[in-house]
């Protein structure tokens, strides 16, 4: 990084694209793209890319990004919101934010079986009546 450059301002709204902000916010939260793939469940080849602006991730997994990263998600698509530059995440919050993530992917689940489960359940009633 230049010296005229601080990690408090790595980036140019105007000349950043999402994979150079997701790749900046990937390392200032210090992981390494095998391992945000893993956290993300996505494979490498996806992640990179993100990174170098070939696909763009889901709804979903942006959601996903912002709450690993610790970056809004108007400041991931646009590089715009004062206040939220990325920042180094600590071990213990990292095993944090890992914890989230597991409940968030666990709530997403259930709630997709219930949706199943509400489409078979109405199925039933439409036909019983």
């Amino acid at each position: 990084m230049p010296e005229d450059q601080t990690t408090d301002n790595w980036y140019d709204p105007e000349a950043t694209t999402f994979g150079d902000r997701l790749t900046g916010a990937r390392e200032a939260a210090g992981l390494g793209q095998a391992e945000l793939a893993r956290r993300i469940g996505v494979k490498i080849k996806t992640l990179r890319a993100w990174e170098n602006d070939q696909s763009e991730p889901r709804a979903n997994r942006l959601s996903t990004l912002c709450g690993l990263l610790n970056v809004s998600l108007v400041w991931l698509l646009t590089g715009e919101a004062v206040g939220q530059t990325p920042t180094p995440v600590a071990d213990e919050d990292g095993a944090l934010l890992e914890e989230v993530e597991s409940l968030r992917r666990e709530a997403l689940s259930l709630t997709e079986r219930l949706g199943l489960l509400e489409t078979r359940l109405r199925t039933r009633l439409a036909g019983s009546a």
